[in-house]
């Protein structure tokens, strides 16, 4: 009697996206090393693959899309700049988003020095400072997800600045724990207690959309 095929065991997806991961994060380092030896068309290659995320990130963090595209340039200039001293020491990504923050961080503090004249000098004509493409006309529901997203938008705004950017990196990035912790220098507990009370503070200001009664 012939004995029944053998089904081999199928790995986790975990192993296939570390895999994926490790792949992308080669092929970034290998551009980057491409940079340091002056080729613009690796670097431009770099621009193409990160730029979006880098864009994204910095809108959510300064909660406009204008100031986003300019620092993003800046980030962008920094890692033109400092390719001659770049040694792939951590991840690509890692690298990059610590540009990211230390550019984002300074223009926060800055607009924090002079928020106070910003405040009496702000447009009541300024265009809203949400991303998501809200323009489709209708139904309750869409005006709903707006308003949701609006009042999200909102509520990341408000949070301090290293919660706000560990909750865009987690949340929206989707970057591990560990890649985290390095771009904002903390420990794994640090920032898993900064998560829990940035979620916290996120729960609260959307309790009314989320039906929860936070007291």
């Amino acid at each position: 009697m012939p004995q029944p095929e053998r089904i081999a065991p199928t790995p986790p997806a975990t192993a296939d996206a570390d895999a994926v991961d490790e792949s992308s994060d080669q092929e970034n380092v290998r551009l980057m090393l491409r940079v340091k030896e002056g080729d613009m068309k690796a670097f431009e290659r770099l621009v193409e693959l990160h730029q979006n995320a880098i864009v994204g990130t910095v809108a959510r963090m300064l909660n406009n899309v204008d100031d986003a595209h300019d620092i993003a340039q800046q980030v962008f200039i920094r890692v033109w700049r400092s390719a001659p001293r770049y040694e792939p020491t951590a991840k690509f990504t890692t690298w990059l988003y610590t540009i990211t923050r230390n550019l984002v961080f300074n223009e926060t503090r800055r607009r924090s020095r002079r928020k106070e004249v910003s405040i009496e000098q702000e447009n009541e004509d300024d265009p809203p400072k949400h991303y998501a493409d809200h323009s489709v006309p209708g139904a309750d529901e869409n005006l709903s997800k707006a308003e949701f997203h609006d009042a999200l938008d909102k509520a990341i705004a408000a949070l301090p600045e290293k919660q706000r950017m560990a909750v865009i990196l987690r949340g929206r990035q989707d970057l591990p724990y560990e890649e985290i912790c390095g771009i904002l220098k903390m420990s794994l507990p640090a920032l898993k207690s900064l998560l829990f009370r940035a979620r916290n503070d996120l729960r609260k200001h959307l309790a009314n959309f989320l039906g929860e009664d936070v007291g």
